[in-house]
């Protein structure tokens, strides 16, 4: 961490892999258990608030009068607020707390859903669906990073001494789950009804995500940092970051490979929904762009119940990183050339495992290079990253659709998710602490 260990490590225990036979020291204490019920009821509600339009967004903002460029120049506004807001809601979360930030994402995305639902109404025009787009794109950056370092400290304060990716895999079928509910709920009622009331059923899911949040997270294994003045404690923090992120040369990779999985990653489950209606040939068969989120879901969680399976595979965490990379651009450009709809589920089914089931070992990689105290900033400027590529990407590749159609587009998306490959494989010539997993052979 290059001359900052007495700030970066403070107020942080490490959390242990397994010994080396494969079991595990001591059994999950009580308290660690109740962190991980937490976090997955959390992630259960968050997800299910968030997959509840997932289905239908892109069609909901084509039917509010928008053509393909500009959804996904709306979509892409979203992920510029990410962009702008990552770091500043990472710093709230490292000084303020992180159930502080928490709470506030739901209230952000609350306000921010009921206007996205308002403007549908009233036919807003372009300019009124970026600024929405930015605000919800804010309540989520205040999310990102905190939940996942509330989760590491909260557990490591316990004296869990599991491997991380148990955990996140638990996490990942969770999420699966209420991604598989949601977004076939999302699909099932802009059929019954229109599709604005999913917007409208995400609000309410909200408003009960706040209510648990307030009731049963709160900050362990971490003391926010009060003590300084606000512009102080921001010094310290983004200081503490820099050093834990860009200057941490294995972390500097895969964060600069973020931009373009990520990137093309949020096109390719967008851009899906018109995509699929148009192989079926029924521009109003909601119910199929449901089913694709759905499936997308269900790969989430046979994923996650895999990742056990998948680290005994590898001896290196950057093995699995770059082998599910390479095969990702593969289905990704298969899926470009698919000419029937069951061809597509199939190859967005497998992409969507293949990602599912190294994202625990990618997340495992960075927390155990990233120092407690600024962890929450690190995690949000990792999703900067990735929200940058977003920013760029999604109104190029929609302007490719517009142009040339969605087949272009996805095999456009499968060279840009191509060049994060070289990025991974300088992460794993790093040959970092956190890159061996332990009780792999050899």
């Amino acid at each position: 961490m290059h001359g900052r260990e007495d700030v970066l490590h403070e107020r942080r225990r490490p959390v242990r892999d397994p010994t080396p036979g494969g079991a595990y020291p001591e059994p999950m204490s009580d308290s660690a258990a109740s962190v991980q019920r937490t976090y997955l009821a959390l992630t259960v509600l968050t997800t299910l608030a968030a997959s509840s339009i997932w289905g239908v967004n892109t069609l909901f903002l084509l039917d509010a009068g928008l053509d393909n460029t500009q959804a996904f120049a709306a979509n892409a506004a979203f992920t510029l607020g990410m962009v702008l807001f990552e770091i500043p809601t990472g710093v709230v979360a490292d000084t303020r707390g992180r159930r502080f930030s928490f709470l506030l994402g739901t209230v952000v995305l609350l306000a921010s859903t009921l206007l996205y639902w308002w403007m549908w109404v009233v036919r807003a025009p372009f300019a009124g669906w970026l600024f929405a787009s930015l605000l919800i794109g804010l309540g989520f950056t205040f999310f990102s990073g905190a939940t996942e370092a509330w989760l590491v400290d909260a557990l490591a304060d316990t004296g869990h001494a599991d491997d991380l990716e148990s955990v996140f895999g638990r996490a990942q079928v969770a999420a699966g789950a209420a991604l598989l509910a949601g977004s076939l709920a999302g699909g099932l009622i802009a059929r019954a009804s229109d599709l604005g009331v999913p917007y409208l059923v995400r609000s309410g899911l909200l408003a009960v995500t706040a209510v648990v949040a307030a009731a049963a997270m709160h900050d362990r294994g971490f003391t926010p940092d009060r003590g300084r003045s606000a512009a102080q404690a921001i010094r310290v923090v983004l200081a503490g970051s820099i050093d834990g992120g860009l200057r941490n040369r294995p972390v500097r990779w895969l964060m600069l490979a973020a931009p373009f999985t990520a990137g093309a990653g949020i096109y390719v489950f967008y851009a899906l929904q018109p995509y699929l209606l148009q192989l079926a040939g029924d521009p109003h068969a909601y119910a199929i762009a449901g089913a694709a989120a759905a499936l997308s879901a269900g790969a989430q969680i046979c994923g996650g119940l895999l990742v056990g399976r998948v680290r005994r595979l590898f001896r290196r965490r950057t093995d699995a990183l770059v082998l599910g990379g390479l095969i990702g651009v593969l289905l990704l450009a298969g899926l470009a050339v698919a000419n029937s709809l069951w061809i597509a589920l199939v190859l967005i089914g497998l992409w969507s495992l293949v990602g599912a089931a190294t994202s625990p070992l990618r997340q495992s990689f960075l927390n155990g290079l990233i120092p407690s105290a600024q962890r929450a900033t690190v995690l949000s400027f990792d999703s900067l990253m990735g929200s940058s590529g977003g920013v760029v990407v999604q109104p190029v590749l929609g302007r490719v659709a517009d142009v040339s159609g969605y087949a272009a587009s996805y095999l456009v998306a499968s060279g840009v998710y191509a060049l994060a490959l070289p990025f991974t494989w300088l992460a794993r010539r790093e040959r970092a602490s956190s890159d061996p997993i332990a009780g792999a052979d050899g």
